[in-house]
């Protein structure tokens, strides 16, 4: 049934029908039009942000917390600009958003306008698709498909630009039955020769390894991969784009590979015979030099979008589909494998694979001047927040630290910015998935580089009851930056020292934004300064836990590098012997 309505009011409507319940924005000039309607929902919950990029990476915290399509929303021009950065971090790690923008009235455009930018041609790159709305009756097909290709096949952001007179004018509003989109036919379902082939070579394999990326976390297929996994024997490595997606605690698990990874993951993705590769794109941050990377491999390469299969990697058996449908055909092919007398056997394999997870453990060194360890620090928010708590990093040395220090056994526990790497990340999107999952406890862990970036959406948690817990690891420095110029550089630390140790007094800086703001800077006091954050659950706390500014992220695998030259600390490697099976 159809009504009369202003384009604004159904573009709101348009919000209503698609589900959303959240919205991240800030009102302006040419997005005016849609807040007015805005006001009087019903279902929908408005989060007023401090800065649209906030809004943007508070969509991403909430789609990767809930598993739902984010929303964020600003106005044209610069509004819109400042959407470009979560924008495109969410297209490098295939997080569902809808950015929803005002522009200027369709006889301005090109016109160079107040407030005008072309934000169409701006995220044609960073977008799934983008749409330009000038007629009012468009609106409701138009977010209809939007939100149906955020979500389907490899998830993504898209942009809808609506003109201000389109929202102005009156217009008949009608749901679509239904989304109709010839040229977008997302292919789910494995080619069943291709997954038969898949499990002839992990049949006949020596040395395989389930090399797990984020895809399988986005097709919610971590029970699948477990199934696998223990049916199977075969030793699991998680990106960082993967962590949660299997236990850490499981005896299987090799831990994360990579330019930071354990010695075990990254050696048995060197020595492996075959890759079976879940959801992972082949990053160079895990491939290292990439003519260097697994070089005796074969690979099975399952992935939903066909344009990363053979990328950066040829694959032996390519396959198209959603992981979780993969996973579950390859252990329906593995069963009839096993029926007829062909498993494989790992048996030496796992005795390499336990020596070297044995001898290199992660692991870190306390500074000999009692000051604070930021491993242990990250460390011990992890055990005692527990498993079933959501961690969310910003981007450097903290980020790394809170990958391989806590332990996660739950999916959907460790929200990162992975592909774009975007410093700035971890308290607007911890804002936005504590948004979305209002019962779970939800932990930011921010270096004070990253925390200086966004830390103005502090404010809006406190105002809209969003009581996230932050832990600032604070050394003074942008730490990963400042780790390369000791390593690579000669010491020469141009432009790293923040001097956050003295500007800005962060306990402070969080109390005048209405948060509980604690400071730590020994050991002895790290658990009573986390037993108080974790007894405040009516407001957002900040812990200034002021750190050695010379820890270092190991293992590390310089870029350009092959992982074969891996280093455990600065001048040692480990010893790849008895690794001929």
């Amino acid at each position: 049934m159809s009504e009369q309505m202003t384009g604004a009011q159904s573009l709101i409507r348009s919000l209503e029908e698609a589900g959303v319940d959240t919205v991240f924005g800030i009102p302006g000039g040419a997005i005016l039009p849609a807040y007015d309607p805005l006001l009087d929902s019903r279902k929908i919950r408005h989060v007023l942000v401090r800065h649209e990029q906030g809004a943007g990476h508070a969509a991403e915290g909430y789609a990767l917390a809930t598993g739902k399509v984010g929303v964020c929303m600003a106005t044209s021009g610069p509004g819109a600009t400042n959407l470009v950065t979560p924008i495109a971090d969410a297209y490098m790690d295939s997080v569902p958003m809808v950015a929803v923008t005002g522009q200027v009235a369709a006889s301005s455009i090109g016109t160079d306008a107040f407030q005008e930018a072309d934000i169409q041609g701006i995220t044609l790159p960073i977008t799934k698709h983008n749409y330009l709305v000038t007629d009012p009756a468009e609106i409701p097909r138009t977010i209809a498909e939007a939100f149906h290709i955020a979500s389907t096949g490899r998830p993504g952001p898209v942009l809808v630009d609506v003109s201000k007179d389109a929202m102005q004018a009156m217009t008949t509003f009608e749901w679509p039955a239904g989304v109709d989109l010839p040229g977008y036919r997302p292919v789910s379902r494995p080619h069943a020769k291709q997954v038969r082939e898949a499990a002839r070579l992990i049949s006949e394999a020596r040395r395989p390894v389930l090399y797990v990326g984020g895809g399988v976390l986005r097709a919610r297929a971590a029970r699948e991969l477990r199934v696998l996994a223990e049916m199977t024997g075969i030793p699991v490595v998680t990106t960082l784009m993967a962590r949660g997606a299997f236990p850490d605690n499981h005896q299987l698990h090799l831990g994360m590979p990579g330019m930071h990874g354990t010695v075990a993951a990254v050696g048995a993705l060197q020595k492996a015979d075959l890759l079976i590769s879940l959801g992972a794109r082949f990053d160079d941050r895990v491939t290292g030099k990439l003519d260097t990377f697994a070089p005796r491999a074969k690979i099975v390469h399952a992935d939903i979008d066909p344009a990363e299969i053979s990328k950066n990697r040829t694959a032996d058996v390519p396959i198209v589909g959603d992981c979780r449908e993969v996973i579950a055909d390859l252990v329906v092919a593995l069963q009839a494998e096993h029926a007829a007398g062909r498993t494989g056997d790992y048996t030496g394999w796992w005795r390499l694979l336990e020596e070297w997870r044995s001898r290199y453990p992660l692991g870190y060194d306390k500074p000999d001047d009692g000051s604070l360890s930021p491993q242990q620090v990250i460390e011990r928010i992890g055990q005692v927040a527990g498993p079933e708590a959501i961690y969310v990093p910003g981007v450097g040395q903290h980020q790394m630290w809170t990958a391989q220090f806590v332990s996660y056994e739950n999916p959907g526990t460790f929200l990162s910015s992975g592909g774009l790497g975007t410093m700035g990340f971890s308290v607007p999107a911890a804002m936005g998935a504590k948004a979305g999952r209002p019962d779970a406890t939800v932990w930011a862990i921010d270096g004070d580089g990253c925390f200086q970036m966004t830390n103005q959406e502090l404010a809006t948690c406190a105002l809209d009851n969003i009581p996230i817990k932050v832990a600032v690891i604070n050394n003074s420095s942008l730490g990963m930056v400042r780790q390369w110029q000791t390593l690579f550089y000669e010491g020469r630390y141009s432009n790293t020292d923040l001097h956050s140790s003295r500007i800005p007094d962060f306990a402070k800086l969080a109390e005048a934004y209405g948060c509980v703001g604690l400071r730590c800077d020994k050991a002895e006091d790290i658990d009573d300064v986390l037993a108080k954050a974790m007894a405040i659950n009516d407001v957002p706390v900040v812990i200034d836990f002021v750190v050695h500014r010379d820890a270092m992220v190991w293992p590390m695998v310089a870029a350009g590098t092959s992982n074969d030259d891996i280093k455990i600390a600065r001048d040692l490697a480990p010893v790849w012997e008895n690794d001929d099976l």
